[in-house]
C-alpha cells in the first residue's frame, strides 16, 4: 500500500477503553492530533470537547455498529484484567468477538487490539520473541485475552502485547515495588533482571502511530514494550532518586531467599507478581516501533520524573 493511502488526519478512530489507563493516553494523543475520536463508554463520558461519546458496552450490537459505523480505525482497548471466568470471558472473548464483528460489518480495515505479554504464563524469559515459548496463561483474565487475540488474529488485527506499564494513571507497577522495597529490602537477584517497560504515553504514541503513520495496515501478534529492556536495579535506583522508594543498597539476594523473605512478609503483592519484576521478564519489541513509523523515545526511566507527582499521591508520600 502506498503512503498516500495511510489514513488522513481527519479519519474518525473508533475506541473502546477510552476511559481506561491506556485508552485515555490514546484518546489524548489523538486528540492532539485533531483526529475525529468516537468512543464507547458505559458510565458518564468525560466532558473533554473532542470525543464523540457513544453509549453502551461490548454486549450492545447497536452501540457497537454506531461505534465503526463511518470509522477508518478501531482501536479496541477494553480489557478485564481481574475478575472471575465469567465477568472475563463477558469483556476478553465474547465482547472482542463482538466489536471485531460490528467492525468487519463497518468495513474497517486498520485494527489495533490491546493483549498483554501475561498470555505467556510464568517467567522467567529472557529476551524472547513473539510466541517463542508457548502461551500458558495463569490466570482468568490472561486465559480470556488470549481467547481474544483469536478473535482479533482473525479479523486482520495487529495485536500488541505490553508488559509492564509505566506512567501517570499506574496503579499497579510503582505501587507493587514500593510494598517489595519493605518487605524484601535489598537487591533482587543482585538487580540484574532484564524487565520489558514501557511508558503508557510512549505505547499510546505507538498506538495512535499504528492508527493513522504506518504504511499498511500491521497484524499478526506483537510486543509492546521500549525496545531496550531495564534492569531491575535500575529501575528501583530511579524511583528512589525520585524520593519515591527507600534506596536498595542492601544486600544481593538470589531469588530463594526473596522468595523466603516475601513468604515472612505478607502483603498484597504475591509470589508470582514479585518474580515479574525480581526476574527475567524481557521481551523482543522493536520490530513494531519501525511499523508503526514511530521513534521509541529515550525510554521508560527518562520518563519517571514526569510522573512522579501521580505516584506521590498514589503512595502517600
Amino acid at each position: 500500500m502506498a503512503a498516500a493511502q495511510r489514513p488522513g488526519a481527519r479519519t474518525a478512530v473508533a475506541l473502546t477503553g477510552a476511559t481506561g489507563f491506556i485508552g485515555s493516553a490514546v484518546r489524548e494523543a489523538l486528540a492532539a492530533r485533531g483526529v475525529p475520536v468516537r468512543a464507547l463508554v458505559r458510565g458518564e463520558p468525560v466532558a473533554d470537547g473532542h470525543t464523540d461519546w457513544v453509549p453502551g458496552d461490548l454486549a450492545d450490537r447497536a452501540a457497537l455498529d454506531g461505534l465503526c459505523s463511518g470509522a477508518g480505525v478501531l482501536l479496541h482497548l477494553a480489557s478485564r484484567v481481574a475478575g472471575g471466568a465469567e465477568e472475563c470471558a463477558a469483556v476478553n472473548d465474547r465482547g472482542t468477538a463482538a466489536v471485531l464483528a460490528a467492525a468487519t460489518r463497518a468495513g474497517i480495515r486498520r485494527i489495533v487490539h490491546l493483549s498483554t505479554t501475561a498470555v505467556y504464563g510464568e517467567g522467567p524469559h529472557a529476551g524472547i520473541d513473539v510466541d517463542e515459548v508457548p502461551a500458558a496463561p495463569v490466570s482468568e483474565a490472561s486465559r480470556t485475552r488470549l481467547l481474544g487475540e483469536g478473535h482479533a488474529l482473525a479479523a486482520g488485527a495487529a495485536v500488541l502485547r505490553p508488559a509492564l506499564v509505566v506512567g501517570t494513571g499506574d496503579r499497579w507497577v510503582v505501587p507493587a515495588l514500593a510494598e517489595l522495597a519493605r518487605r524484601v529490602p535489598g537487591r533482587w537477584a543482585g538487580g540484574e533482571a532484564r524487565l520489558s517497560l514501557v511508558d503508557r504515553a510512549d505505547l499510546a504514541r505507538l498506538i495512535a502511530g499504528l492508527a493513522l503513520d504506518a504504511p499498511a495496515p500491521v497484524a499478526g501478534v506483537h510486543h509492546a514494550a521500549h525496545p531496550e529492556p531495564v534492569r531491575g536495579g535500575d529501575l528501583l535506583d530511579a524511583l528512589a532518586g525520585l524520593g519515591l522508594l527507600p534506596a536498595q543498597d542492601g544486600p544481593a539476594l538470589p531469588w530463594q531467599e526473596c522468595r523466603r523473605r516475601l513468604a515472612a512478609t505478607p502483603g498484597r503483592v504475591s509470589e508470582r507478581q514479585f518474580a515479574m519484576v525480581a526476574r527475567d521478564h524481557w521481551y523482543r519489541s522493536d520490530g513494531i516501533w519501525r511499523l508503526a513509523a514511530c521513534p521509541a523515545g529515550p525510554g521508560p526511566l527518562t520518563r519517571l520524573a514526569g510522573a512522579a507527582p501521580w505516584y506521590r499521591t498514589v503512595l502517600g508520600l
